[in-house]
Order: structure tokens, then sequence, then C-alpha cells
């Protein structure tokens, strides 16, 4: 496909997703392989507006900050599997934002792994659950408890006591303290 199908494919998408004209210009500014492998990951995921103007914006910061061109960017492995595993277009239209996010702030990733892995090493029983707050922009940590009876509640609040430890590092990293040795 040469480069003016391409354009008139993106600008196509452009007026039926009702895309903003700066995001349209943003997108006929790049370079050719970097409009097509954008082109291609806006059809294949069906990506909606929001999701394109998310990408573009994204992707834009991700290449300035790397030095590299956007179709680089989406050539990364992992955006290439997102981009061809199955599964709904939606579903894969998310967790390509998702990596996107993860290679632009990529302390926030490891941030939110760091956080994941104390949940998951508390091993708490069924029916307590933590909730980390969306893309760490809180730093309020909820616990929820899920009990039928005055006993299981009793051995849910129980728990939360022996894991009191744990629960305060999670709060604390999520406020944004760290254990002298990490710092």
């Amino acid at each position: 496909m040469n480069a003016d199908e391409i354009d008139a494919q993106i600008r196509a998408i452009a007026a039926e997703r009702r895309l903003p004209p700066s995001h349209l210009e943003r997108w006929l500014a790049m370079d050719q392989p970097s409009r097509a492998a954008m082109l291609e990951i806006a059809n294949t995921l069906r990506l909606r507006t929001g999701q394109l103007v998310a990408a573009l914006d994204t992707l834009e910061e991700i290449a300035v900050r790397e030095h590299v061109t956007v179709a680089a960017v989406l050539d990364h492995p992992e955006i290439r599997r997102i981009s061809r595993r199955s599964g709904s277009a939606p579903s894969r239209a998310s967790a390509l934002l998702e990596q996107l996010r993860a290679l632009r702030y990529p302390l926030l990733k490891e941030m939110q792994d760091d956080l994941r892995a104390e949940v998951s090493a508390l091993n708490l029983p069924r029916g307590i659950s933590l909730d980390l707050p969306k893309e760490l922009g809180s730093d309020e940590l909820t616990v929820s408890l899920r009990v039928r009876s005055g006993a299981e509640l009793a051995h849910l609040l129980e728990a939360l006591d022996r894991k009191r430890a744990g629960l305060t590092r999670i709060v604390e990293m999520l406020g944004g303290k760290r254990e002298k040795n990490e710092i």
C-alpha cells in the first residue's frame, strides 16, 4: 500500500471515529512506516475514539523519550503479541493501552508489580479482598470483607490482625514510603 492510500485510510478512520483534528494531524505527521503501523493496529483492534487518542498520545510520548519511531514502539514484542493473540478486539485494545502505559511509565509498572507481589504474599483467606488504587492515583487501600456469620467475621478479623505488618507495609508503599534498604 502506498503513502497516499495509507493517508486516505487514516482520514477515513478519523472521520468515522470523529478523531479530533489535532490527533489526525499528528498521525499524518508521523513517518510513513509509523503511520502504516498505527493504521494496522487501529484496524486490527478496532480502536474506539478514546482508545485511539490515548494510543496516539502515549505512543508519541514513548517515541520522543526513547528517541525511536512510533513504528519501532509498535514493533515491541509485547505489543505484537497483544495485536496477534486471540480474543475480543475490545479486550486486546485494553491490553494494548495497558502495555503502552507500562512502556511509558516503567517505574509505575514496577511499583504496581511490587504491590501486587506484596498482596499475593499475604496469602489472605477467602472473604478478604484488597483493592489497590487504579493507576496508583491514590494512596488508599480498600479492604473488603465478605462474611455470612459472626464466626466467619471473627476469623477474618483475626487473619487481618495476623497480617497487620504486611498490610502496613502495603499502605506505606502506597504512600510513597520505602524501607531504608530500598532507598
